[in-house]
């Protein structure tokens, strides 16, 4: 796969860690070059780029805040500038903000829906307009959606969207090869997940999937490197629920 990917490009959103670290690893060692999109993060996006460069492979950090058309739009210029060209567009960056629908308030119904949705996008719009001919767009969604958990309602209701949008832009790419599909995974073992929840909450939503663990980083980054390559090549606008089993 590294020699059939060495000329491919990949921008990865919200990249400087986490899941989207973990995605920006895997497909430099697919072979791709990855443009790492951060938003604030600058020291550990670069020192991610630096890892990737020292493994044999490139990489650049390139900030850009999801929600802003105009910085999303120097994100893929950036990239076309360094790197020559745009295969694959992961639109993974996204916050979780919780709280009951009756308790949230518009402040942060629009902060969610302006990174997850709106952030989601711009990636899109922007990918269907630049990239090559056999192209990938993978986008980010949640298991959460399936599951309808309390407090989760408006941030599955942006990842809901991101679902349906995703299903009609693979639908909108006809005649250029591209493919649009989403990964939507069940709860991830990065810092964000973990922080704040007690040993015993852990190992209860650990227990939802029948695998009985929680996914990592790495699990979620293989189904992105599938889509993104040629393997993944016949499967479009669908949703790949990386959970294990959890729904």
């Amino acid at each position: 796969m590294e020699m059939q990917n060495r000329h491919r490009v990949a921008i990865v959103t919200g990249a400087s860690r986490g899941i989207g670290a973990a995605i920006a690893e895997r497909l430099a060692r697919d072979g791709l070059a990855v443009a790492i999109n951060f938003a604030n993060d600058a020291a550990a996006a670069t020192a991610l780029a630096r890892k990737i460069e020292a493994g044999g492979g490139r990489a650049m950090p390139v900030q850009a805040d999801v929600g802003d058309a105009a910085a999303v739009s120097r994100l893929f210029d950036a990239t076309e500038a360094a790197l020559g060209r745009i295969d694959v567009v992961v639109n993974n960056a996204g916050i979780m903000l919780l709280g009951s629908i009756a308790e949230s308030d518009d402040a942060m119904f629009d902060r969610v829906m302006g990174i997850n949705l709106k952030g989601a996008y711009h990636g899109m719009r922007e990918a269907a307009q630049r990239l090559r001919h056999g192209g990938r767009i993978i986008n980010f969604s949640t298991s959460v959606i399936g599951l309808r958990t309390e407090q989760y309602g408006i941030y599955a209701a942006s990842k809901a969207a991101v679902e349906a949008m995703t299903a009609v832009l693979s639908k909108e790419m006809r005649g250029r090869g591209i493919t649009v599909n989403a990964v939507a995974p069940g709860p991830t073992a990065t810092d964000l997940f973990l922080d704040g929840k007690s040993p015993e909450l852990i190992d209860r939503l650990a227990k939802l999937n029948p695998l009985e663990r929680l996914g990592t980083p790495e699990d979620i980054a293989a189904v992105v490197s599938f889509l993104a390559g040629p393997d993944g090549a016949w499967v479009n606008g669908q949703v790949l629920r990386a959970n294990g089993g959890m729904i």
